[in-house]
């Protein structure tokens, strides 16, 4: 199944680390997490801070540890289709989570959103659409929901940052159906 995955981060240092993880399911089941940090972990910046607005202070008290975050996404991800709007960045926390709790980096993969979006439109497109028309067709549908084309812009926390890329492959979802039975009638 398709899972819509984001982080937030401690910055985009090279030493920053995951703050914030959620996911939201193709079906709309989600979860959201504030993670502890691990003890290495001391990377902060005051611009991120003031952009995400989840302070170390708020990690310690109410965050779950590392290791039971990145167990948990183990648990329920793994076999999953995962996908990230910035999967470079959202790969880099993502590894440094899985090793710091003492898992394989490379347990959990993440891959870009806009390729999943394409693959949709093209998969119900390619029943009613001419093959020499199909990219153009996914072309123009994707450029309607480009990036937070769907409605505002999620606030800068994991959770609105996830649900609206679930947004996104819902409206390219119910775009492409909508042009292959306008297709089917002619």
């Amino acid at each position: 199944m398709l899972v819509f995955l984001d982080f937030e981060a401690s910055s985009l240092a090279k030493r920053s680390y995951p703050i914030e993880v959620a996911w939201v399911f193709a079906n709309g089941r989600s979860e959201s997490h504030l993670i502890m940090p691990a003890p290495d972990w001391t990377d902060s910046d005051a611009d991120a801070e003031a952009i995400h607005r989840i302070d170390r202070g708020t990690l310690l008290l109410d965050g779950t540890p590392h290791r039971l975050v990145a167990q948990r996404m183990m648990d329920v991800l793994a076999g999953h289709d995962l996908l990230a709007s910035a999967p470079s960045w959202d790969g880099k926390w993502l590894s440094a989570l899985l090793r710091a709790a003492g898992l394989p980096r490379h347990s959990l993969r993440l891959r870009r959103t806009d390729e999943a979006l394409r693959e949709c439109a093209a998969t119900i497109l390619g029943e009613t659409v001419p093959h020499e028309m199909l990219a153009s067709a996914v072309d123009r549908i994707l450029a309607r929901y480009d990036g937070g084309a769907t409605g505002d812009a999620p606030a800068h926390r994991a959770l609105p940052a996830a649900e609206a890329e679930r947004a996104r492959w819902l409206a390219v979802w119910a775009a492409a159906r909508a042009l292959a039975a306008e297709q089917g009638r002619h």
